[in-house]
């Protein structure tokens, strides 16, 4: 298993620097339809960076003289700020979550918006962009959206980078991805181990081929990453998937709660798919100290996933227009 692993990271890993954007127009011109590229951002309560992602994609990778992004789109998912706002005014389309596929109630969730976002962008590639992402670099674009414009096996491509930790003013590199390294990571290496050569396998950031990610379930949490990664494995093979370095990645810290309720929502997503089987408790208690001494707080894990969505009628529908 190991030679295995070490072979793909030889096949399958590269850095964006080793397909300029010359070489990507010039392989998206011969693709025709099948290069079309949509990049979706989910986003919710991100005005101070949705407007400069949004404006870098539209500067470098969609100009006249560049353009290999056809749409961007930001999926608003109930903001209560002005993301909505900046995202058009930087020159997205904007969909409101609650208005797509209306005869399914929306749930929280960014994997629900990730699902929703197939029925609106058009491209046959779709690239996913976290839209909390400070010091946005078009390259996390360009670079995973590459290997799908020139090599025709590979179907999901995710970006790799350093991940420092920012906090209270102090930098520590490559101190995030916290839930990566402490519960991701050890599920993926023990029961998974062809994946083990991911670098972020729970990153935000990937591109893949319509026609795989409609055939994929959609964890609607936290937990839509590690799942993608674990059924497309099932799908179409370790050899159909890739990932590119594409820097280093500088975003908003969840705290430690937070990142427990994640953890919760990827350890039920992998659970779920080593036993097909329900949990016996999808609920994650955690303690905050008061006066009076520790308060449990008990949240929800998430348990719900949408089906593929090319069982969808509406889609199927959409697709046959």
């Amino acid at each position: 298993m190991l030679d295995e692993v070490e072979g793909w990271l030889a096949r399958r890993s590269w850095s964006a620097a080793d397909r300029p954007l010359e070489q990507l127009l010039a392989a998206k011109r011969a693709a025709g339809d099948r290069g079309t590229v949509s990049v979706v951002l989910p986003a919710l309560d991100e005005e101070a960076t949705v407007g400069g992602i949004v404006g870098a994609i539209r500067r470098d990778l969609m100009a006249p003289a560049a353009p290999l992004v056809d749409e961007l789109i930001v999926i608003d998912s109930g903001s209560r700020d002005g993301t909505a706002r900046v995202a058009a005014a930087a020159g997205a389309r904007v969909v409101l979550r609650d208005t797509i596929l209306p005869r399914l109630p929306a749930v929280p969730g960014k994997g629900d918006v990730l699902w929703r976002s197939l029925l609106v962008a058009r491209g046959e590639i779709v690239c996913f962009v976290d839209a909390d992402l400070r010091e946005f670099d078009s390259r996390f674009v360009s670079g995973i959206v590459g290997p799908l414009l020139t090599e025709p096996a590979v179907q999901l491509v995710k970006a790799m980078y350093e991940r420092p930790l920012e906090t209270g003013g102090e930098t520590l590199p490559a101190g995030g991805g916290r839930v990566t390294e402490l519960v991701a990571r050890p599920l993926l290496n023990l029961h998974w181990p062809r994946l083990a050569g991911f670098v972020q396998p729970l990153g935000g950031e990937y591109a893949a081929r319509r026609s795989l990610l409609e055939r994929l379930p959609f964890p609607v949490g936290y937990g839509v990453e590690l799942g993608m990664l674990i059924d497309a494995l099932g799908l179409v093979g370790l050899d159909a998937l890739a990932q590119v370095d594409v820097g280093v990645r500088h975003h908003r810290h969840q705290d430690t709660a937070a990142l427990g309720r994640m953890a919760a929502a990827i350890y039920r997503t992998a659970q779920l798919r080593l036993s097909r089987g329900p949990l016996v408790r999808p609920r994650l208690t955690q303690f905050t100290r008061s006066p009076d001494g520790f308060t449990p707080h008990t949240h929800p894990v998430d348990t719900e996933e949408r089906p593929p969505m090319g069982s969808i009628r509406e889609y199927v529908a959409l697709r046959a227009a």
